[in-house]
């Protein structure tokens, strides 16, 4: 029998956010790449090149790209642009706020770690579309996948400043479907269950979390990275043409409680 393609077969995408194979965004790219996409990776530093390196990507295969900085976005962007023409979408999965950030009491939140946190985990979805929009690297019906979590609408223990920032990444979303409609890309947000991963494990009492929310789920097993990413290929594949301004839930029913 034939092998069927897949869902995104003949497709290119930006995948941001990859730290190593339990992130969620290298969770997403494998699903891309199991539906027929190509992706292209972007690391934010040497030490990020390295560890993507080591998961057995190749060079040609990956874009420097700190989000914090215009400049490099731009830099980023014409290089894709250059190497791949371009892209049917992207998946923003990036998000950084100061360990000190993550415990205790939002009292504690300071200015500068609360402004870190909006710019590198909210405002840099802005930054990213509106390059790539001012670019011309985003192809006809484009879709845009950023990532999100249930800190965004409840207070969950120790998330603090992410969950404001989270709550502004929702909004961003929504504003960005408005206008980047116009030119006929899409952005979705899903909110993934919580999972053992890398910016998890960065949570004060971390642990509790995990088991929190597997207790909330509605067959007793936390989301998986699969499962996240099979929902992500959908929202950047044309089966998903009706559907923006979104926000997803992929948590096994935790946000039902």
């Amino acid at each position: 029998m034939k092998k069927m393609a897949g869902i995104l077969a003949g497709k290119k995408f930006l995948v941001m956010g990859v730290a190593n194979k339990r992130s969620i965004a290298w969770g997403c790219a494998e699903q891309i790449k199991a539906q027929g996409g190509e992706v292209v990776y972007s690391y934010q530093n040497d030490r990020l090149e390295k560890r993507l390196l080591k998961l057995g990507l190749a060079e040609e295969e990956m874009v420097e790209c700190d989000v914090a900085s215009d400049e490099s976005i731009d830099a980023a962007f014409d290089q894709v642009k250059e190497k791949f023409g371009q892209i049917d979408g992207l998946v923003h999965a990036v998000a950084f706020a100061p360990k000190n950030e993550l415990e205790g009491s939002i009292l504690n939140s300071s200015r500068e770690g609360y402004l870190t946190a909006q710019n590198i985990s909210s405002y840099s979805l802005i930054a990213v579309a509106k390059a790539a929009q001012e670019k011309e690297l985003l192809a006809p019906k484009a879709s845009i996948v950023t990532l999100t979590f249930i800190g965004s609408e409840r207070a969950i223990s120790n998330y603090n400043t992410m969950g404001i920032a989270k709550a502004a990444l929702e909004s961003s979303v929504r504003y960005l479907a408005r206008d980047l409609g116009k030119t006929g890309s899409r952005v979705n947000a899903i909110s993934a269950g919580a999972m053992k991963t890398l910016a998890v494990t960065g949570i004060g009492g971390h642990k509790d979390l995990l088991e929190q929310s597997r207790s909330l789920t509605v067959d007793g097993v936390n989301v998986s990275l699969e499962e996240v990413g099979n929902c992500c290929a959908f929202l950047l594949s044309d089966l998903s043409t009706g559907l923006t301004g979104d926000i997803i839930y992929v948590d096994k029913g935790v946000h039902l409680s």
